[in-house]
């Protein structure tokens, strides 16, 4: 959320803005300024009249203590607390309308942010590894159902379309790549691992700038209706849609001790509802309602915040390259970004089977944005009063995706999979995945 001081003394740079991500700055900010205008002046008026009201309270005392007539007074200050009490409820108003208005308003873009209508305006920064053109591509669907490690069937059986169950050496794989990121971001790039609820409140989810703009995205558990801003109940829970909530809101409504980065990893399953997806994605693990990913998540000052974007996005690629998977990164576009990023890098890995590139990590920037929805503040050396810190988040990666392009890319001519080199102690000694019984 951005800041209401900044967006009324800087409403030119935050509409330009807004047409550099191709919104309409009017339909967003609608009357912003008016509003804001009659908010000051309801609260300038409440305070006038309070200062009368006193001025008057003092008078009424002097006639009282004399043996004077104040019921001309007193009728007056009635009449005063009354206006007040409407100007009150009209500032109230106007408050309400003008959070409502700074919730629906996305992150300014950084400066070096490019600008673009969609993902073909994405700027290419880096190329690594060879992309294989294998001439025995398959996709990984079918290269996981023939070796009995995958079984899409069951599982529509079981939850529907957009599950997997994985079998025997599948699952194991998947296992195994979660503990090798997991102990490369611990031991290799400082991160502290920590194990989140997988349930949330709205409040969490209003941290992150999920709600209440992307309900439609989640995946409510309780029937109480449609999201209450601030409300918080106990029977509010919604299941996460990325470990980035859990983790960002550990400090809501906290002052914390930066020095100058806190990094936190997480391994949690993530819940989807694919909402906008229709007939993208059907087959396969790529767009799945639940998918595990490990997820990095960095709190830190605002002067190192770009910094610390570039050293979480290297960790992120740290992993596909132990794991020999080529991949480019790009620079999001203003049009392509989140609405909560200021600037974000995709990493995208290599499938053969599709011989391009797809996404497998995000990792973004989002200044005080989810900070100032959170609460989240820090006292900077030497002063007294605390700001808000500024988050960054991404993917460490999304194993699901990771697993499939693993598939894909050690597939080997006879329909087995190699088994990379850093995932065979993972995976007891096994160095390649060959035909199983499956379930």
């Amino acid at each position: 959320m951005l800041d209401l001081a900044y967006v009324r003394g800087n409403l030119p740079e935050v509409e330009a803005a807004l047409r550099r991500r191709n919104a309409d700055p009017v339909a967003l900010l609608g009357d912003f300024a008016a509003i804001d205008s009659a908010r000051r002046e309801a609260i300038t008026a409440v305070e006038q009249l309070k200062a009368k009201r006193n001025r008057l309270s003092e008078e009424i005392g002097k006639l009282k203590r004399t043996g004077g007539d104040a019921t001309a007074l007193t009728e007056e200050v009635r009449a005063l607390r009354e206006e007040s009490e409407s100007l009150e409820a009209a500032a109230t108003a106007h408050d309400a309308k003008l959070r409502n208005i700074l919730e629906a308003i996305p992150n300014i873009p950084d400066a070096s942010v490019p600008d673009g209508k969609d993902e073909t305006g994405n700027k290419l920064e880096k190329s690594w590894g060879e992309p294989k053109a294998l001439a025995h591509a398959k996709p990984h669907w079918e290269i996981g159902e023939a070796l009995g490690v995958l079984d899409f069937q069951r599982a529509a059986k079981i939850s529907g379309s957009r599950f997997v169950v994985q079998v025997g050496a599948g699952a194991r794989l998947e296992r195994a790549l979660a503990n090798f990121m997991l102990d490369l971001h611990i031991n290799e790039h400082g991160y502290t691992e920590v194990m989140p609820p997988v349930m949330v409140n709205s409040q969490s989810l209003f941290g992150t700038g999920q709600l209440p703009k992307f309900a439609e995205d989640l995946f409510h558990c309780d029937d109480k209706g449609a999201y209450v801003p601030g409300e918080l109940q106990d029977n509010d829970h919604w299941l996460i849609p990325t470990a980035e909530v859990p983790v960002t809101n550990l400090y809501r409504d906290e002052t914390i001790e930066l020095n100058p980065t806190i990094s936190y990893c997480a391994y949690t399953p993530c819940f989807r509802s694919e909402a906008g997806s229709y007939g993208r994605d059907v087959r396969g693990m790529i767009r799945q309602h639940q998918f595990q990913k490990v997820e990095l998540v960095k709190f830190t000052t605002p002067d190192n915040s770009m910094a610390e974007l570039d050293k979480l996005t290297l960790n992120a690629e740290a992993v596909l390259e132990k794991l020999g998977l080529p991949y480019r990164r790009m620079l999001l576009c203003t049009g392509d970004m989140g609405f909560g990023s200021m600037k974000t890098y995709d990493l995208e890995v290599w499938l053969p089977s599709q011989n391009t590139y797809r996404e497998i990590s995000s990792c973004s920037n989002m200044g005080s944005f989810q900070a100032r929805r959170a609460n989240i503040r820090y006292r900077p050396a030497g002063q007294k009063k605390t700001e808000f810190v500024h988050t960054l988040n991404g993917s460490g990666l999304a194993v699901g995706r990771t697993y499939l392009a693993i598939l894909e890319n050690y597939l080997q001519e006879d329909g087995s999979v190699r088994v990379p080199d850093v995932l065979v102690p993972y995976m007891g000694g096994l160095t390649v995945i060959t035909k199983q019984a499956g379930l």
